[in-house]
């Protein structure tokens, strides 16, 4: 957890400790990207914390930071703690990598619910029945958990990565934005929520060659989405 508030964060560490999750806890984004880079010789966690109000650089700028980090680190999933009634602090977040977002005050056993969700579709994804799953010059290895365009890797969020599998193991049928989000066991969708568009512009913009005429995923207006059987 990389949060100012040590209060907060003991509250946390106490509570997720006794639901049986190791908890290490960073004043400041950059001792927090020092645990995450392994300078500090602790191991890479699997799931990050990030408060948005940091004393040194903000939670938008550390998120940054993560998804330019190399391999596994750069894939650790991101619930960002963010202020409550604020959307856009909510959508940059998630424009920019975060899996999830939080908004304060929060009650415990919502943080523990987000925090159990993210790591289950995280194991669920790693243990895939097919290895691959090929639609023309688009490949996603879900052993791996990798997507690649005519061989060029893409960089997707492990939430993302999670939507964009939900969507194309269901190729050619309409989903509603519940159904997607159901399918990878995340929080029920808040009314107006618009963390699914924004979560689907990233997508989009990481395996269509036009990003504004996509030819993959495919809004339905009024509906939702469908991942296009027939692709280049």
């Amino acid at each position: 957890m990389i949060e100012d508030d040590s209060r907060l964060a003991g509250m946390v560490g106490e509570y997720l400790g006794q639901s049986g999750y190791a908890f290490a806890h960073a004043v400041d984004g950059l001792t927090g990207l020092a645990h995450l880079q392994g300078d500090t010789g602790a191991p890479a966690p699997d799931l990050v914390i990030l408060d948005l109000m940091l004393p040194d650089i903000d939670g938008l700028e550390v998120c940054r930071r993560i998804r330019a980090m190399q391999g596994d680190r750069a894939q650790v999933p991101v619930l960002m703690l963010t202020a409550k009634g604020d959307p856009m602090d909510r959508i940059i977040g998630l424009e920019i990598g975060a899996d999830d977002y939080l908004p304060k005050p929060f009650e415990p056993r919502e943080l523990l619910a987000r925090v159990r969700a993210i790591l289950r579709r995280r194991v669920e994804g790693a243990t895939p029945t097919l290895k691959t799953l090929q639609f023309g010059s688009l490949e996603i290895d879900r052993d791996a958990r990798t997507v690649a365009v005519a061989g060029k890797a893409c960089e997707l969020t492990s939430y993302q990565f999670d939507l964009l599998i939900a969507l194309a193991e269901r190729a050619g049928r309409v989903l509603t934005r519940d159904q997607i989000m159901e399918a990878v066991r995340g929080r029920e969708l808040e009314a107006f929520d618009r963390s699914i568009d924004v979560h689907m512009g990233r997508i989009r913009a990481a395996i269509e060659a036009d990003a504004k005429n996509p030819k993959r995923i495919l809004t339905v207006r009024g509906v939702g989405y469908v991942f296009a059987k027939q692709q280049d």
